[in-house]
């Protein structure tokens, strides 16, 4: 069992940054792959960026390729994601999950956490 809980979201300007954390509960973080997903007002979830056991392997939605940059911590249990150049289109519920397999659907992934809300301001 593994407890999720992300922090960091907020109200930004346009062209801003963010980071966001995700804080793991339990001795078996380093086991998982790590994935951040977002919500949008009216639309389905979807995947922002994944990332390896190790951390050294990523992988990110075109739409944020280039301006977001995931990243783990195994000895804090933690996740982040580095959030740049940020627009009025990023505005979400931004979630973290774990997983067992490398896989940007959201079925792979089997711990949530609550979310965090960023509200990208033009």
């Amino acid at each position: 069992q593994v407890q999720l809980v992300e922090s960091g979201g907020g109200l930004v300007q346009a062209g801003g940054s963010l980071r966001l954390s995700c804080a793991a509960s339990g001795r078996t973080f380093s086991s998982y792959y790590m994935g951040w997903f977002r919500q949008a007002p009216g639309k389905d979830r979807e995947f922002v960026a994944t990332i390896s056991r190790s951390g050294d392997s990523t992988d990110y939605a075109d739409s944020v390729k280039g301006r977001f940059t995931i990243s783990r911590d195994n000895a804090k249990n933690t996740v982040y994601l580095q959030m740049n150049s940020l627009k009025p289109e990023d505005t979400a519920v931004y979630y973290c999950a774990a997983g067992s397999t490398w896989s940007k659907r959201q079925y792979r992934y089997d711990y949530w956490g609550q979310g965090t809300q960023v509200t990208v301001s033009s």
